[in-house]
């Protein structure tokens, strides 16, 4: 189904380590390199390109998943808008996760293709 709710809800189970940030704070700037995505457990992070908001993720989003594909510099800042906890997960800890539930990945690349379409302006 296009519009339903994709759940990754896995990765705040999976026992992974936690960051906190306190709002106003980088989480990485355009152009760092990129080792993990993100998936927010609480708070807001807004994310930019240049001086511009290109949208705000709340619990349960994720952002910074460009990294497990693709080990390009990241291509957007991300800041906490409020102080935030975060599950950073590296590929390999994704590729663990994957192996159990292989769903996950189908799951990513939906998300993938949402944000790609909500960019080029077809969504």
């Amino acid at each position: 189904m296009p519009g339903a709710p994709l759940d990754f809800s896995l990765l705040l189970k999976a026992g992974l380590p936690r960051r906190a940030y306190v709002a106003d704070e980088v989480i990485f700037r355009e152009g760092d390199t990129a080792d993990a995505l993100y998936m927010i457990e609480s708070g807001r992070v807004e994310i930019q390109a240049g001086r511009r908001v290109l949208t705000i993720l709340g619990p349960g989003e994720f952002f910074g998943e460009m990294s497990l594909i693709d080990p390009s510099p990241r291509s957007a800042t991300a800041v906490a808008a409020t102080d935030v906890r975060l599950v950073p997960v590296s590929e390999k800890e994704f590729l663990k996760i994957v192996g159990e539930t292989p769903s996950l990945a189908l799951d990513l690349l939906r998300l993938f293709a949402r944000r790609l379409r909500a960019r080029e302006g077809f969504y």
